[in-house]
């Protein structure tokens, strides 16, 4: 039994195999089938998973596009359904995620929406999270909306389109941009056009930043070039013949005479010889030579230093130069000046006696009237004031002058006038030498003037045996500061002594207004009604007096007012009471031999009227013309009395342009003597 057991089990061990290939085998075959079944089913090339509904819901589709049709075909026209049909049939129909993903400008971003297969992968999970659009600032970083969702889609037609109006855009933008730019240069041009017809061409000479061939920056290259290379030619050439190899300073003191040559008066590349390109090109083979064999730092430094300071001394030389012919010119008389007075005397001492009378001469001490006094050598500037005075005055009639000038003048200046009569205004000439009472023995200048310190001071200050160390004492030889013409102003009431107001006038000065208003000034007892001139340190009296000295530094403020000459209304009445002219001889007396101050008549004036004057409106009379190129146009223009004091006088060649025109339209340039003396604008 237990054999039969044992032989049965063993059967079944062996049949056991058998029965269960089959179960594996069908288990291998669904396995294999079944995902085969289930492409067949969903078809073998990957598609929408809308596709396995497409045809069943095609049906609904169409009735319901057919119904919407109708609709629309009553409210729009023909035309803009077939824009909307074009529309659709090149982008497709609208839908909402083509909206989300494409048809937002970059302003917009999309919160939870990833690509379109992140989309389809997880539409079938239960807890998607739902997409949302949010608008950003426009004015923030657009570029940076999600550019990784967008970069695997080809941009649509519309999206195209729209890139094309962001350039666009973007284009115009930037040409207005560069439009404005280009405006703000041609006004900033502009300004500085009109800001050098400001400044004074005489002045800035051929060096001018103005000039053509400086509006470009890179215009003298070529010449900076060239002079740069000269210079270290110099150099290696000095150091050469220090090291005694003769032969290469002999090659660069040649290659520096040409490019001297080549160079000349250049001053722009444009002026250069046509024969500088190669100059250069042969003095830098030369210059690399002689790096090779001569460089050394200290040395080379030392020569340049050396060069600088020499420069620079010659610069210094150059200024005292240019200082002593500036000071030269302005006291000079152009010969212009010179012929017509030469003419004009001639014609005079022609003339009968009883013909070289002025009209209207009892008008010369009434009180009641407007009295001018004048002092200059000066026919043209003498007739410049007369005219623009009458040409402005109100009631000229009222009007007197009194001219005084030196017996080389007297017969030109009264032939000038009886020539040209000032209208109906009153003119009388005289000359100084014929006041008898104006001697050695009563005024302290005159008799300074005779003694051998004063003439040694004078005409032999210093010595200068050259232009450059004569520059200091051309300014003491100044005529202006050795004619009694200009100290006649402190003896004003010995001129005029039945007047009892008097408006002293210079000869570089032009009247624009009436002035008749000054004559009711109230001085409040002042003797001296001017301009005050300490907006600016210089005018102050511790820049005209010698504070060092006792005398000074007792009886004045270093820091006091100063007042400009040129236009000063004086009560004569107040100047004799106080004794005016005694004052002027005292401090005269006590600087004979100069120490309380060096020259010219502003000083004593200072000091003669200190605490006597009375200031007055600035626009009464503006000074600076023959010196300042910058006084403003408008302050030009509302003065009543302009003064170009300085050393460029407006008929001199050294004039300012800008302010020459002031004077001039008050001299008929058409008169024959001014031609007959080549007298022009």
């Amino acid at each position: 039994m237990a054999l039969r057991r044992g032989l049965s089990g063993a059967a079944l061990q062996r049949n056991r195999p058998g029965r269960s290939r089959l179960p594996l085998a069908v288990v291998i075959s669904l396995s294999l089938l079944a995902p085969l079944v289930f492409f067949v089913g969903r078809g073998i090339y990957p598609t929408d998973h809308t596709d396995v509904s497409s045809s069943s819901s095609k049906q609904d589709v169409d009735w319901r596009e057919r119904l919407a049709l109708q609709h629309v075909e009553s409210l729009l026209s023909k035309e803009v359904i077939d824009v909307i049909t074009a529309t659709t049939d090149d982008m497709g129909p609208f839908s909402l995620d083509y909206f989300r993903k494409s048809n937002l400008s970059a302003s917009w971003k999309i919160v939870g929406l990833g690509t379109s297969v992140e989309n389809n992968a997880s539409s079938s999970e239960p807890n998607q999270k739902g997409s949302a659009v949010i608008q950003e600032p426009t004015g923030g970083k657009q570029d940076k909306s999600s550019e990784g969702d967008h970069s695997q889609f080809i941009d649509s037609p519309a999206k195209l389109v729209r890139r094309q109006l962001r350039e666009k855009r973007r284009d115009k933008r930037t040409a207005d941009l560069v439009r404005q730019d280009d405006d703000a240069t041609v006004k900033l041009e502009n300004a500085a056009i009109e800001r050098s017809k400001s400044v004074d061409s005489a002045v800035l000479g051929k060096y001018s930043i103005w000039r053509k061939e400086n509006e470009n920056e890179n215009s003298d290259s070529t010449v900076r070039l060239m002079r740069d290379q000269m210079i270290m030619a110099r150099v290696y050439a000095s150091i050469a013949k220090m090291k005694n190899k003769l032969d290469l300073q002999q090659e660069l003191l040649a290659r520096l005479k040409e490019s001297q040559r080549s160079l000349g008066e250049a001053s722009a590349d444009s002026d250069l010889h046509h024969s500088a390109p190669e100059k250069i090109k042969a003095m830098g083979h030369v210059l690399s030579k002689a790096k090779e064999q001569l460089y050394d730092c200290k040395l080379v430094t030392g020569k340049l230093r050396a060069m600088l300071q020499s420069a620079d001394e010659q610069v210094r030389s150059l200024k005292k130069q240019s200082t002593f012919l500036s000071q030269l010119a302005a006291k000079t008389i152009p010969n212009g000046i010179h012929c017509l007075s030469m003419r004009l005397t001639i014609e005079y001492y022609l003339l009968l006696p009883e013909k070289r009378k002025f009209p209207r001469s009892e008008n010369l001490e009434n009180p009641n009237l407007y009295h001018y006094a004048l002092f200059s050598d000066n026919v043209l500037a003498a007739s410049v004031v007369v005219n623009s005075t009458i040409l402005n005055a109100k009631e000229p009639e009222k009007h007197v002058f009194h001219l005084v000038t030196d017996k080389l003048n007297f017969g030109a200046m009264n032939m000038w006038f009886l020539l040209n009569p000032p209208g109906k205004s009153t003119i009388h000439v005289e000359n100084v030498d014929d006041f008898k009472w104006l001697n050695s023995s009563y005024c302290p200048v005159l008799r300074q003037l005779e003694s051998a310190a004063m003439k040694a001071f004078y005409f032999n200050q210093g010595h200068p045996s050259t232009l450059s160390s004569g520059s200091s004492n051309l300014k003491y030889r100044n005529p202006k500061y050795l004619s009694m013409l200009n100290h006649l102003r402190f003896y004003l009431p010995e001129v005029y002594p039945k007047l009892d107001k008097i408006l002293f006038l210079d000869d570089d000065i032009v009247v624009q207004k009436d002035l008749t208003g000054l004559w009711s000034v109230n001085l409040h007892g002042k003797v001296n009604g001017a301009v005050e001139t300490c907006g600016e340190s210089f005018h102050r009296f511790d820049k005209y007096l010698n504070f060092s000295n006792p005398h000074i530094a007792r009886n004045f403020h270093p820091n006091a007012c100063g007042w400009a000459y040129g236009m000063n209304i004086f009560d004569l009445k107040e100047w004799k009471r106080r004794d005016i002219t005694g004052i002027y001889h005292k401090w005269q007396n006590m600087n004979e031999d100069r120490t309380l101050w060096k020259l010219g008549t502003l000083p004593p004036g200072l000091i003669t009227f200190y605490g006597l004057t009375h200031p007055i409106e600035k626009s009464w009379h503006v000074l600076g013309l023959g010196y300042n190129p910058s006084i403003d146009k408008s302050d030009i223009e509302n003065a009543a009395v302009i003064h170009y004091n300085g050393n460029m006088k407006p008929w001199l060649e050294l004039a300012m342009t800008k302010y020459r025109s002031y004077w001039t339209k008050y001299i008929k340039y058409d008169h024959p003597y001014l031609r007959s003396c080549n007298l022009s604008e």
